[in-house]
């Protein structure tokens, strides 16, 4: 993992929390992302949620429901960045 990459930081916290077993932010994000992310390499561990966006979204707006659809967007653009990145660099 290429810790050099816009939002790895975020992303290096959620495969922790996977392979932990833990539900959270960073955990959910990666696991919406995890099938490209399994395609760039990286060990993402199988999750057992059904639907992580949901569980994202509600989690953030279980802490803020008032900001949490704007959080939840800032969140999805940081795994994308990261993505994006990542696949710029595999090439």
């Amino acid at each position: 993992m290429n810790d050099g990459l816009p939002g790895a930081d975020l992303i290096k916290a959620g495969l922790a929390d996977l392979h932990a077993g833990r539900e959270s932010v960073a955990a959910l994000l990666v696991a919406i992302g995890s099938p490209r992310l399994r395609r760039l390499g990286l060990d993402v561990p199988e999750h057992h949620w059904t639907c992580p966006e949901h569980r994202l979204y509600h989690l953030l707006a279980a802490d803020d429901s008032d900001s949490a659809h704007s959080r939840y967007n800032a969140y999805l653009r940081r795994l994308v960045s990261y993505e994006r990145a990542a696949e710029c660099v595999n090439r």
